[in-house]
């Protein structure tokens, strides 16, 4: 119970630190590209991530876990960091935070498969539901919205729940910031040819605000997030704790309204609370 207890509660930090990433990149990519963005916060988490396995003398994961590792590099450090910043080119990061509320059901999903998991029959009713309330909105919404940066949206779903079942799996033995950082580093190679074949053909016109969005997805969303959620899978169970996901609605529509003055229609606030709602029934029966 107390590992239980632990672990929601870290699950639920690492929840808020993330929720100010789709308004953030949404600043961001006012002055970078999505690929320079994407690439360039990579790199500087994962020089981040070196520098504390570096300091903390963190042996080298097995040759086994490569795999898993690069799965989860595909999946939350460059699948879902450069599917939203192209789909906040069509949409605003009020809509797209909306599509949040189908990760749980992604990660618990996924967490079956990966991480060996059997949750009851009525958390899946819980999931399901709150899944449906998110699609049904983006559905009821189209018109007004970009079809485009709704499919991205739900491909980053995808692989970003992908990346948090098999993180959270990995974590059980790794460790959490562990397993983040060594996902950066393995990604760095690559990130870092992206990052200077992408470089802004001007860095006058970059505004405060686009650096300060950088700054805050690369070393927030992109490493600090991680070592307080991928604990808290770990510790609480990937589909449980995952449901803690559908939360971050409503801290996010708070900053975009409140960061970035985007309209925050009733409807999302409505979905929002039905779907925290879901999370009370999962937890339940997660």
């Amino acid at each position: 119970m107390k590992a239980s207890m632990a672990g929601w509660g870290s699950g639920l930090l690492g929840v808020v630190i993330f929720s100010g990433s789709l308004p953030a990149t949404r600043v961001a990519v006012g002055g970078f590209s999505p690929l320079f963005l994407t690439s360039a916060r990579a790199v500087i988490a994962a020089l981040l991530g070196l520098a504390l396995l570096w300091a903390l003398r963190q042996k080298r994961p097995d040759r086994a876990d490569l795999g898993s590792l690069a799965i989860v590099a595909l999946g939350v450090v460059v699948g879902f960091p450069l599917l939203t910043a192209l789909a906040l080119q069509h949409i605003t990061s009020a809509h797209s935070i909306v599509f949040i509320g189908l990760l749980p059901l992604c990660t618990a999903i996924f967490g079956v498969f990966r991480g060996g998991e059997r949750p009851r029959a009525a958390f899946w009713l819980f999931s399901i539901l709150g899944g449906l309330l998110v699609a049904g909105f983006a559905l009821a919404n189209s018109g007004s919205a970009s079809l485009t940066g709704d499919l991205l949206m739900v491909a980053a779903i995808l692989l970003c729940g992908l990346g948090y079942a098999e993180g959270a799996a990995l974590s059980r033995r790794l460790g959490g910031w562990q397993v983040i950082s060594w996902a950066l580093l393995l990604s760095l190679p690559p990130m870092a040819a992206i990052a200077l074949a992408t470089l802004p053909a001007e860095w006058g016109g970059i505004g405060a605000g686009a650096w300060l969005g950088l700054a805050y997805v690369s070393v927030f969303s992109m490493l600090v997030g991680f070592v307080f959620w991928y604990r808290g899978l770990a510790l609480g169970g990937i589909a449980a704790v995952g449901q803690l996901q559908l939360l971050q609605p409503f801290f996010g529509l708070a900053l975009a309204g409140l960061l970035l003055g985007e309209e925050v229609a009733w409807s999302m606030i409505a979905v929002s609370a039905l779907v925290v709602l879901c999370v009370a029934g999962a937890k339940r029966f997660g």
